[in-house]
């Protein structure tokens, strides 16, 4: 099935991956269902809790992506029960003869109710939003490091990826939508051509089978091949270590303690005699991502002795700014951001009148035995409001800088591998540009003045010494 990743198409669909976006620095990922695949135990099939309410799956999908989606009134007097109406064992799922839970549950939803408050926006999975909501295994390489990564190490549609240390799985899916050029079917394989890939290796089994399941949900089978097993060891073949066929990767990122281990695997002629996993035809970028300078002196002393060139070292700092207008007066109340304060003498001084006059009320109404107006209309209305105006009137433009920063310190190395020549490719080269052709013939050099000048005398004192010559010779013929 096409991903949600790569082509989420205008609405959401049954099992694809959703993202409910709360606020700024919230988002909730899940998987769409049309019915309870957890067994919640709710009448209205799999609902999403947050802390803006409750959310059924049925009022998810086929909705459009952005949509605004207000929260539901759901029945939870069934949760927790082991009655008719709770929970289902396992044994009673297992022996139903003829329908499934799933089945069962989505034949006998009860239509949500919509409640009076809470809302969320129901937006598609981006490897940016992926990054922020993932459910964190290891250290992330968050979106400031992994796209400058990937525009460094030349990564385009079409191209493949060797990722060595899948970790989160927030890598992996920024690397496939920059090398996806399609869905490997029976039509691209017919035609044969060149489908982007990103073939991930993880040492730990556990995070490794984890990955896996988050490809295979997100419909990234076939672009994304994820491998349990050590790279310093075994190297980067896919299938066997030793017999299996290579990737011919043109980009190489590795997020590994040790990445100088790794890199005897990374050369065109490896020393164990297998095939090498780089592309034998083309340019190999690779990037490796260390947290301390003691990896990144050894990484590239490796680098060097196995002929790695143009190495550079580069540590991403980033930092967003806040940006947003000051204002300040009494009429700003309940506006967000603003300071309730006022913003010069005059409405001082008329809060102070109004405050006066409305204490006065008040303690007439007391002696009258009539309640006083507490209300506030009166108040408002006696304090003097701004006209409406242009916007750079309304507050000075104010900006601060994020507290905290989701990245963490590291320092990327990247070097350049040129590709395998032989001598064929040498003697294709000198048969397409042979060196006679570009031979140009030499223009003689200019003289300066100084030696035209003593050319010149030369030539003079040579003409006289001839001159001379015929002379004599013509005296002695007529003597």
């Amino acid at each position: 099935m096409p991903s949600p990743f790569l082509t989420p198409g205008p609405i959401a669909q049954a099992n694809d991956v959703a993202l409910l976006h709360l606020r700024r620095d919230q988002t909730i990922p899940t998987i769409l269902r049309d019915y309870d695949d957890e067994n919640q135990g709710y009448k209205e099939g799999k609902v999403s809790n947050t802390r803006f309410g409750s959310f059924p799956h049925s009022t998810l999908i086929d909705q459009p992506w952005g949509s605004q989606i207000v929260a539901s009134k759901v029945d939870t007097g069934s949760r927790g029960r082991k009655g008719l109406a709770g929970k289902r064992k396992a044994d009673e799922i297992e022996a139903s003869p003829t329908t499934t839970g799933a089945e069962e549950d989505s034949s006998s939803l009860k239509k949500p109710v919509a409640a009076t408050s809470g809302f969320l926006h129901l937006m598609y999975p981006t490897p940016e939003s992926w990054t922020l909501s993932l459910p964190h295994r290891t250290q992330v390489v968050y979106t400031p490091d992994y796209s400058y990564v990937l525009h460094r190490l030349r990564a385009r549609p079409g191209g493949t990826v060797i990722e060595a240390g899948a970790g989160s799985g927030s890598f992996t899916h920024a690397a496939v939508r920059a090398v996806f050029s399609g869905y490997p079917n029976e039509e691209s394989v017919a035609k044969k051509p060149r489908i982007g890939k990103v073939c991930s290796f993880e040492f730990h089994e556990q995070r490794a089978g984890r990955v896996k399941e988050e490809i295979t949900q997100h419909g990234l089978d076939g672009l994304v091949q994820v491998t349990h097993r050590d790279v310093y060891e075994d190297g980067f073949l896919l299938g066997d270590p030793k017999t299996g066929r290579s990737p011919k990767a043109t980009a190489i990122f590795l997020d590994l303690p040790a990445p100088w281990l790794a890199l005897k695997h990374l050369v065109r002629k490896p020393a164990s005699g297998a095939e090498s996993p780089l592309d034998p035809s083309s340019t190999a970028h690779l990037c490796t991502f260390s947290p301390c300078l003691e990896q990144v002196e050894r990484t590239i002393r490796v680098m060097r002795q196995l002929g790695w060139l143009n190495i550079s070292m580069v540590e991403v700092n980033h930092n967003r700014i806040d940006v947003k207008r000051e204002r300040i007066g009494l009429d700003c109340e309940g506006i967000r951001g603003s300071t309730v304060f006022p913003r010069s003498v005059d409405e001082a001084l008329a809060k102070l009148r109004t405050d006066d006059e409305r204490a006065k009320k008040i303690r007439q109404g007391h002696v009258d035995g009539i309640q006083g107006d507490t209300s506030f209309q009166e108040e408002t209305a006696r304090i003097p409001k701004e006209q409406s105006g242009p916007t750079y009137s309304l507050g000075r433009l104010v900006h601060r800088s994020e507290s905290e920063i989701k990245t963490h310190t590291s320092y990327l190395v990247f070097a350049i591998l040129p590709r395998d020549w032989s001598e064929e490719d040498e003697q294709k080269c000198r048969q397409k540009w042979p060196s006679s052709k570009l031979e140009a013939e030499e223009k003689a050099p200019k003289k300066s003045r100084k030696q035209m000048k003593k050319e010149f005398r030369e030539l003079r004192l040579q003409e006289q010494k001839e001159d001379q010559e015929q002379q004599a010779a013509d005296v002695n013929t007529d003597e």
